[in-house]
C-alpha cells in the first residue's frame, strides 16, 4: 500500500513539472504553432514521398522498403508525436491548471512516439546507409544477399526493440526509486 501512496505523490509532482508554466502563455503558444506547423509538413512531405516510392518501380524492393519505412515513421511524427506536443504547449499557453491530468497524457505521448519513432528512424537510417555500401562492394551479388525477407524481419525488430526501449524508458521514469 505503501508504494501505490509514493506512486501517486510522484506522479501528481511530475504533472507539477510538466503542467505548470514559468513564462508568458504567450511564448507557449507560439511553440503551439510551431509545432502545428511542422506538424502539417511533416504529414503533407512524407505522404508526397510514399506515393512517389508506389509510383517509382526501378529501385531494388528491399532498399525501397527502406525509404518506406523512413517516410512512415517521420508520417507517424507529423500525426501523433508534433500534435501531441503542440496540444501540451496550447494548455500550457491558456494555462488551465485544471486540464494537469489531460496535460500529463499529451505529454506522455509525446514522449512515447517521439522516443519510440526516433529509435526506428535512425535505425532504419543507419540500415540504408549499410545497404548501400553493401551495394557497392557485394557487386552482382547484392540481389541475392540483401533479399525484401530479410530487410522486412530488420525493419519489424527494429519497431519491437523502438517499442520496448520506450516501455522501459516510461516504466523506469514512473516506478524507479527515488
Amino acid at each position: 500500500m505503501e508504494n501505490s501512496s509514493a506512486i501517486t505523490e510522484y506522479k501528481k509532482s511530475i504533472r507539477f513539472l510538466l503542467c505548470t508554466a514559468h513564462s508568458s502563455g504567450k511564448h507557449w503558444a507560439f511553440i503551439s504553432a510551431i509545432n502545428f506547423f511542422f506538424s502539417t509538413t511533416a504529414i503533407f512531405g512524407n505522404t508526397l514521398i510514399l506515393v512517389a516510392l508506389h509510383k517509382e518501380s526501378s529501385l531494388h524492393p528491399p532498399s525501397k522498403h527502406l525509404y518506406r519505412c523512413l517516410a512512415v515513421t517521420d508520417l507517424l511524427g507529423g500525426l501523433i508525436s508534433e500534435p501531441s506536443l503542440a496540444l501540451y504547449y496550447a494548455i500550457l499557453a491558456k494555462e488551465h491548471h485544471h486540464l494537469t491530468n489531460l496535460c500529463f497524457y499529451f505529454a506522455t505521448i509525446s514522449v512515447v512516439s517521439f522516443t519510440t519513432l526516433s529509435a526506428v528512424s535512425l535505425l532504419t537510417m543507419t540500415t540504408i546507409s549499410l545497404d548501400r555500401l553493401l551495394a557497392l562492394l557485394l557487386g552482382l551479388r547484392y540481389r541475392h544477399i540483401v533479399t525484401l525477407r530479410r530487410v522486412r524481419s530488420l525493419v519489424t525488430l527494429y519497431w519491437f526493440l523502438s517499442v520496448g526501449f520506450a516501455v522501459m524508458t516510461i516504466w523506469e521514469f514512473t516506478f524507479a526509486k527515488r
